[in-house]
């Protein structure tokens, strides 16, 4: 009779929700060292957010999100990028980059087009609350797209629990981009109907007559 250790099965993958916790948590943890180097250099890299209708401004898109005016705006953005982007995350891996990927650069590049309207000045458009509008968005319309049952009960949730963010996205309060709100919540939208594309498919090839099924 012999001893021995059970061989660890090659190339178990962890779970959906581990590796997309553990993804949302690393994001926000950078957008803290980035707002404590910004802090250090007098809030020097706010200069490089999203400034409408300039070469240089462009770059900004890619830059905006992560960016932050002090702590306060930073603290109020990282609640909802935590469960909103882990919410994100249990779609799939693939395809949240996918629509983190399509919110961040239509909404940036839609805030460049429009930053400056409503403003008789120009402006800089900075902080991850763009890409939070994506996110809340497309949680609220992907189950509509794909007819999963369990995602349109988080659509329904995320709704109603924040729901009133989204006004945030009309003209009001001075110092807020509504206009980077506006254009990343219909970049969500637009994200949601591009990746459900493979769910929508799938049903446009059913036979006529056949009864629509959710799933979940």
């Amino acid at each position: 009779m012999s001893n021995g250790l059970a061989p660890t099965p090659a190339g178990k993958k962890r779970p959906t929700w581990v590796v997309g916790g553990a993804t949302i948590i690393c994001f926000v943890v950078l957008l803290y060292v980035v707002e404590a180097w910004d802090a250090l250099h007098h809030q020097e890299l706010d200069a490089d957010g999203i400034r409408p209708w300039t070469v240089d401004g462009l770059w900004g898109i890619l830059w905006a999100p992560l960016l932050h005016a002090n702590w306060e705006h930073l603290n109020g953005n990282a609640g909802f990028a935590l469960v909103l982007g882990f919410l994100m995350t249990l779609i799939g891996m693939g395809r949240f980059v996918y629509a983190t990927a399509i919110v961040w650069v239509l909404g940036g590049f839609g805030t460049w087009l429009i930053g400056n309207v409503g403003s008789s000045y120009e402006t800089t458009h900075i902080g991850a609350s763009g890409l939070i509008f994506g996110w809340l968005t497309f949680l609220v319309v992907f189950g509509f797209f794909t007819r999963h049952a369990w995602q349109i009960v988080v659509g329904v949730v995320v709704l109603f629990l924040y729901g009133g963010v989204l006004w945030g996205a009309l003209p009001g309060t001075f110092g807020v981009s509504w206009q980077g709100h506006l254009c990343g919540g219909i970049a969500g939208v637009l994200a949601a109907y591009v990746v459900s594309g493979p769910e929508r498919k799938a049903r446009a090839k059913r036979p006529v007559g056949t009864a629509p099924r959710l799933s979940s």
